[in-house]
């Protein structure tokens, strides 16, 4: 939580408005109130909304402008916001108890937006091609009324919105274009990984033997692990002033942590508790590529096999009572306990591996978030 003394604002010399000024963690106002980065990060946003409004290389209309203030609104700020704030927090990390000045805080939030924004334009897409009906407990964009399929579009747009805030932002700076080439290559990676997650599950083709470990690992990675844990410290990393060809590793560690991120999300789908992760678990019904089929597959007996082929991605409720059945005569449950505690160790011995102490902290920051998560 950041916290600043006084409760005036003063005008920012980079982004040309008023932003709180940035204050020492252990320093509270008279009134012993807080600022914290979420809501810091979540002003900045209405900045890069109205720089993109008044883009001048567009003469909006007024419905074009109209259009894309809500389009944005509906679409970038309504998540958690978890993959851009960890920017911050990584940032913060690696300057090894520095505080950040005005400026960092701004430009590492920038870079934070710009993963939300490309978080946006995955999900925008995704739910078209799954033909999804809700989406952050609200339709989804491309089933409101005089949207459809203009949400293609718009998923268009909000992808090229991020080189713009890239370059209006960061054009002068010496890492400019290692900011490029990073977003360019983990959009790339990320969209691949959605293409592997398409055509093995397609449907009209449901083929459970396609489900094996090594096709969900890097359907895992792919699609999930590289924007989602990689991205935000890779970020960290460039405004730091270091070369990400130095840290492979890292790289390497953060992917693993994303793929234990996605093992554990599938496990919560179906054994997690609704009221506490928020969502009834659907895995099954949709007939996903999901952990617990795959270590189902590789554990079942020729009787399991059959009711896993018959009522897998069934949305009858008895189907879905089968499949579980199946799930707990194999102690998927405690599989799962293993595999955790086992990936625990493995994160802790890599990144205690690492050089650096700053870097060890930004790793055990994202590890200690998501172990033992119960949502």
């Amino acid at each position: 939580m950041i916290i600043y003394k006084r409760r005036d604002l003063r005008f920012h010399p980079l982004t040309r408005y008023s932003l709180p000024l940035y204050r020492d963690p252990s320093m509270a106002d008279s009134n012993g109130s807080a600022v914290d980065t979420k809501s810091r990060f979540v002003e900045i946003y209405a900045r890069l909304k109205s720089e993109i409004l008044e883009d001048p290389a567009l003469d909006y209309t007024d419905d074009s402008r109209q259009w894309i203030d809500r389009m944005l609104d509906y679409n970038v700020p309504g998540g958690k916001l978890n993959r851009g704030i960890s920017v911050i927090d990584s940032y913060q990390l690696l300057k090894e108890g520095s505080q950040l000045t005005d400026d960092e805080f701004f430009l590492s939030s920038v870079l934070g937006w710009c993963i939300e924004w490309l978080q946006a334009y995955f999900l925008v897409v995704d739910d078209i091609m799954d033909n999804s009906h809700t989406r952050r407990g609200q339709p989804c964009w491309f089933r409101l009324p005089k949207v459809g399929l203009i949400a293609i579009n718009d998923g268009v747009l909000l992808r090229n919105h991020i080189p713009r805030m890239l370059k209006l932002h960061f054009k002068e700076k010496p890492y400019y274009v290692d900011l490029l080439d990073l977003f360019n290559e983990v959009e790339f990676q990320t969209a691949s990984g959605q293409m592997l997650d398409l055509i093995t599950t397609h449907d009209g083709e449901q083929d459970l033997s396609k489900y094996k470990f090594p096709v969900y690992q890097r359907i895992v990675q792919y699609k999930t692990a590289y924007y989602s844990f990689y991205l935000p410290v890779a970020c960290a990393l460039v405004m730091s002033g270091e070369k990400l060809d130095n840290f492979v590793e890292v790289k390497n560690i953060l992917v693993e942590m994303g793929t234990y991120f996605q093992v554990q999300d599938d496990y919560l789908d179906c054994f997690g508790a609704p009221e506490v992760i928020g969502k009834i678990g659907t895995d099954i019904e949709d007939f996903k590529c999901s952990w617990l089929i795959v270590q189902a597959l590789e554990r079942a007996n020729e009787n399991q096999m059959k009711l896993l082929s018959e009522n897998y991605g069934k949305s009858d409720p008895a189907c879905v009572t089968k499949v579980k059945a199946v799930y707990n005569d194999l102690n998927l449950q405690s599989v799962f306990a293993e595999y955790e505690a086992a990936s625990y160790e493995q994160l802790i011995s890599s990144i205690e591996a690492q050089p650096s102490k700053a870097v060890q902290e930004v790793l055990k920051s994202f590890l200690h978030k998501i172990y033992k998560r119960q949502k």
